[in-house]
């Protein structure tokens, strides 16, 4: 059912506005692939890429990563409507861990995605976000994140970002039992000669002990880092 609901969605973009359509690739190399201030590749570094298809209002796209112990495949689309300043990006992700499910969970999920930002000057733009996963990875039940994030451009080459964010989990440790971190960002994105090259710091407050890291994540995954990635547009 999951796949479906992301299939259909990525159809459904790909049929509208086709006449202004763009498609774009992307490949990166990373030190670490962190989601959320928690590292999935076992602290250590990750191949990931993707596709993108954009038409007007409409995109969708698919994106994958290495991780610690095998891959990541997100399939994804939405449509990015304005209101007066404010720019919206509505959509729907769908997370994919090929043969990593087994008998006691399915890691296969689905998350909903709201976003708004706006412009506060040429060079400045804030922005929030919310995503609800109505069965988390793991059957780890509902799970929302939410976030607040800022830019700032400082020229075409280089912009300066970060974002801070609280992610709760319904039942990472089964029925009756709730968890909740937060986590921040902050970083730079600097392109030359056809590559990007962005050098990030990430953290959390993910207390040792904490339901979130004994059953959801490990003990390991959460310790702060400096993140450099270096990618590619195809």
């Amino acid at each position: 059912m999951k796949k479906i609901i992301g299939l259909a969605m990525l159809a459904s973009a790909a049929t509208a506005g086709a006449a202004h359509a763009e498609v774009t690739a992307n490949v990166a190399l990373t030190s670490d692939y962190v989601f959320r201030g928690v590292s999935l590749s076992d602290n250590g570094p990750a191949i990931q890429g993707g596709a993108d298809y954009t038409s007007e209002v409409w995109y969708a796209g698919v994106w994958s990563s290495s991780l610690s112990d095998g891959m990541e495949i997100d399939l994804y689309a939405g449509f990015t409507p304005s209101t007066g300043p404010v720019e919206w990006d509505l959509g729907v992700i769908s997370y994919f861990y090929p043969g990593a499910d087994d008998d006691g969970a399915e890691f296969d999920y689905v998350e909903f995605k709201a976003a708004a930002s706006m412009a506060l000057s040429e060079q400045f733009s804030v922005g929030g976000a919310a995503y609800l996963a109505p069965e988390n990875y793991g059957d780890t039940g509902e799970a929302v994140y939410l976030e607040i994030n800022g830019e700032w451009t400082m020229s075409d080459a280089l912009v300066f970002n970060a974002a801070y964010g609280n992610q709760s989990v319904e039942e990472p440790n089964g029925p009756d039992t709730e968890d909740d971190y937060n986590t921040w960002n902050v970083g730079g994105t600097y392109a030359m000669h056809g590559f990007n090259v962005d050098l990030r710091y990430h953290d959390t407050d993910i207390d040792a002990g904490s339901d979130i890291e004994t059953y959801t994540y490990g003990p390991s995954s959460y310790d702060s880092a400096f993140v450099i990635t270096i990618g590619r547009e195809l």
